[in-house]
């Protein structure tokens, strides 16, 4: 009765050994499995959609004289019909699953597993592909619980209310709650939508064989911070003995990307060891996306790269794409000696991209609703580390401009590296430099932007020079002051120089994978010393 209420209970199963060589093959369930397993997802899809038409339903079911007396009776008896049926499909499936030796065989490695993790049973269990509920917790940040520092974090950029600015602002502050967590968020992050993982469920599950066959990747599950697990795989180079393999890349998907199928793909080409891991309520992972589940995950995601991995920090290497930049910049911020960071089709700022998306009725609203629940302020974040950076802008990029595609000079990208060189470089970031900056960050096309970086007369072995003997006189630390003795043409020359060696332009649009041709580790100041 054990095993029959262990199968019953236990998680789906994808794909199971095919033989001794760490090869795997579909899992084929039985009629009975097939049949329970069905009426469960369909039940459990018809919950969800009723949750999400909730108000039009309550509404109908209102019409329908539900909620009188013999309307809750009639109701009632509906519920237990219902609970009848899923009761016996949940017993149909286990029997389906008892009776199925692979199912057995994988039960037993899991329950052997859950109560010891050893590394024997975690190997054994690593053939399987199975719902990632069930894995056990690999690492923990309470294994390194007492830190010596709080992590850094951006507050909501709400402003300070009175009481009765407060109370005359309650009905906003409410819809603003309710469209934030209702569609919201499922806008900022589609990749948590049920039916999209759904629709994307072969694909996910062919990328992580792909992953475990032919890159030997180990899948980890890690518990956050907030209680979160967040479901990351690990590829290790090390043994290969090239020097690329000793770096480790952690990588940071988009708000519709998943490891199994995202920008890990570039790293590992390039020959990289590579950490991927999901957002909290992507794949595996559990929970939403908010700012604070994100920091929670790319931390823990950090740690377990140091302490359990073995990578010391100056060998780790962040890249993210799009909106993972957010995560990646938080990781930045709160683990400052990391080697770099590198960050494809990244924005600036969430705010003004989403006013350009979003009615101008809305404007308000969605100042206020992204001021207070998502202020993904990745410049900010940014300018709190002191390491190399790369951004990566998308010429055609249809998501992170404000405009259109071809109106490169409303690539979010710009002001990225506006603000990241303002910070850095306050001396030189002047009204002129920044028109002339302007100018070269909005030129259509690689030909015309050679021209303005050849009209300004660029002499790279100057700025190089420049530079050099700055950090041998001063320090690599930033603000870097330099500028003060320079002549404009001279500061014109540095600003081209550094944004030259801080943005490399990819012709193509958002979603297309990042070519190994393109990944490049961040050009570093403090690299010039002596």
């Amino acid at each position: 009765m054990a095993a029959l209420w262990r199968c019953a209970t236990g998680p789906r199963l994808f794909r199971i050994p095919a033989n001794s060589e760490g090869k795997s093959r579909p899992y084929e369930a039985n009629t009975a499995e097939v049949l329970g397993d069905r009426i469960i997802q369909w039940a459990s899809f018809m919950w969800s959609l009723s949750c999400w038409t909730s108000p039009i339903l309550v509404t109908y079911l209102y019409r329908k004289g539900y909620f009188t007396i013999e309307g809750m009776n009639s109701g009632l008896r509906m519920a237990m019909a219902t609970a009848v049926i899923l009761s016996g499909a949940f017993w149909l499936r286990g029997i389906g699953r008892w009776a199925n030796p692979d199912y057995c065989t994988f039960i037993a490695i899991l329950t052997a597993a859950r109560q010891v993790f050893s590394v024997e049973n975690k190997v054994r269990l690593a053939r399987y592909d199975f719902d990632f509920w069930a894995w056990p917790v690999n690492y923990s940040w309470t294994q390194v619980a007492n830190r010596d520092v709080p992590m850094k974090r951006l507050q909501p950029r709400s402003k300070a209310r009175g009481v009765a600015d407060k109370v005359w602002g309650l009905p906003c502050d409410v819809a603003s709650y309710l469209m934030v967590h209702t569609f919201g968020r499922r806008m900022i992050y589609p990749g948590t939508v049920g039916l999209l993982q759904k629709a994307m469920a072969p694909m996910l599950q062919e990328g992580r064989k792909k992953l475990v066959e032919k890159y030997d990747g180990e899948r980890a599950k890690l518990l956050a911070q907030d209680g979160n697990e967040i479901d990351t795989m690990f590829v290790d180079r090390r043994s290969t003995g090239e020097e690329k393999g000793r770096k480790l890349v952690i990588t940071s998907e988009g708000n519709a990307g998943f490891y199994e199928v995202g920008c890990m793909c570039t790293p590992l080409d390039a020959g990289y060891s590579v950490l991927g891991w999901n957002h909290p309520g992507f794949g595996g992972s559990t929970g939403i996306p908010m700012p604070e589940n994100e920091g929670n995950a790319i931390d823990v995601v950090l740690q377990y790269a140091v302490h359990q991995l073995g990578f010391s920090p100056d060998n780790i290497i962040i890249f993210a794409w799009s909106i993972g930049g957010y995560p990646a910049s938080f990781a930045a911020m709160n683990h400052p000696t990391v080697s770099g960071v590198i960050l494809d089709a990244t924005f600036d700022d969430l705010l003004p991209l989403a006013i350009s998306r979003m009615p101008e009725s809305l404007r308000g609203m969605v100042i206020r609703s992204v001021n207070t629940y998502f202020n993904l302020d990745i410049a900010a974040q940014l300018n709190r580390y002191p390491g190399p950076v790369m951004l990566v802008r998308r010429t055609r990029d249809e998501m992170i401009t404000t405009i259109d595609p071809d109106a490169i000079e409303s690539n979010r990208g710009n002001d990225l590296l506006v603000k990241l060189l303002q910070f850095r470089y306050p001396k030189l970031i002047t009204e002129s430099t920044i028109t002339m900056l302007r100018e070269w960050l909005s030129a259509p096309t690689p030909t015309v932007q050679a021209a303005v970086y050849n009209q300004y007369s660029v002499d790279e072995q100057l700025c190089t020079s420049l530079l050099k003997s700055w950090v041998e006189e001063n320090s690599a630390n930033f603000p870097c002051l330099i500028g003060d003795q320079l002549s404009s043409e001279e500061k014109t020359q540095l600003v081209l120089f550094l944004a030259s060696k801080h943005m490399i332009n990819y012709e193509s649009t958002h979603c297309t994978p990042l070519p190994v041709s393109h990944f490049r580790l961040p050009w570093s100041l403090a690299a010039l010393r002596g």
